[in-house]
């Protein structure tokens, strides 16, 4: 008897991603002899930049490298205000991509972080999201990755406190934390729920699917924050959760001996890529 393949829903591009590689897609159609950049890679998966690099895409980290007339898209995790503020002074053309989420993350702690002392911001130090976000702080700022961090953060009681997350993190860890803060620090905590839905759905999905199998696939760039995060919700439930990028890193003794096995796929992962996975994994179990 074959294994059963349980395949998410949700698995594959956001709204937000595909938003932006429209808007990328309708700048490459609309390009004359100018120089088309993306601040930072538009979203984190390999396959997806070498096909915009093939192009003719090119990707900057450095404000100052686009010069007259080229045109310069503001990747999908935001960029910090300070740079956009330079590239603003250029005479360059600019399209935002800025995920709606992201966008609406940081246009709330702008307006909330002003009215308190301190904004808690739970997110990875190194990802160009946080960075962002942090930047919009109109306040100071601590950053941290987890539970115990937040922990280890010398706060006072008796201040007032905004909490705010990068729109990838996990929810109930961020749930978690409020109430820790409320009950202990500020009863009077301003909570700005900034995870996506689209973050929230795929995560509940991907652990729904964990629970009833004993081997699971996580299908996405490795400098995929939300694809790593699927993979840690999953690996809480499910003993094995293993991450791959392609369907080339599939093997059968990867999978063998199991008998269900689920298959999930970050925001950033094209659906061709998972449809790959799945038509190789299902090759291999019959």
């Amino acid at each position: 008897m074959s294994a059963k393949i349980l395949l998410a829903e949700s698995a594959g591009f956001c709204m937000g991603v595909s938003l932006a590689l429209a808007k990328l897609d309708k700048a490459l159609q609309e390009i004359d002899i100018r120089r088309i950049f993306t601040f930072g890679p538009i979203i984190h998966n390999p396959q997806v930049l070498a096909h915009y690099q093939g192009r003719g895409v090119q990707i900057t980290h450095d404000w100052s490298e686009p010069s007259k007339g080229d045109i310069v898209l503001i990747r999908a995790h935001g960029i910090p205000l300070e740079i956009e503020s330079k590239l603003n002074q250029k005479d360059i053309h600019i399209i935002d991509a800025t995920c709606p989420k992201v966008k609406k993350a940081q246009i709330l702690i702008s307006k909330n972080s002003r009215n308190t002392d301190c904004l808690l911001l739970y997110g990875e130090p190194e990802h160009p999201e946080v960075k962002g976000l942090l930047s919009y702080a109109n306040t100071t700022a601590h950053l941290f990755e987890d539970f115990e961090q937040l922990k280890d953060i010398k706060l006072t009681s008796g201040r007032h406190y905004c909490l705010a997350a990068q729109t990838t993190q996990d929810r109930e860890q961020f749930q978690l934390m409020a109430e820790y803060l409320k009950s202990d620090l500020d009863p009077d905590l301003l909570f700005m729920d900034t995870i996506c839905d689209a973050t929230k759905n795929r995560q509940v999905e991907t652990i729904e699917i964990a629970a009833q199998v004993n081997c699971m696939l996580v299908v996405g760039g490795r400098t995929s924050g939300n694809t790593r995060r699927l993979c840690k919700v999953a690996s809480e439930y499910c003993p094995v959760c293993i991450h791959i990028e392609t369907e080339e890193e599939l093997s059968p003794e990867m999978i063998h001996g199991f008998s269900c096995i689920g298959l999930t796929a970050g925001a950033s992962t094209p659906d061709d890529t998972i449809n790959k996975v799945y038509h190789k994994l299902k090759a291999m179990l019959h």
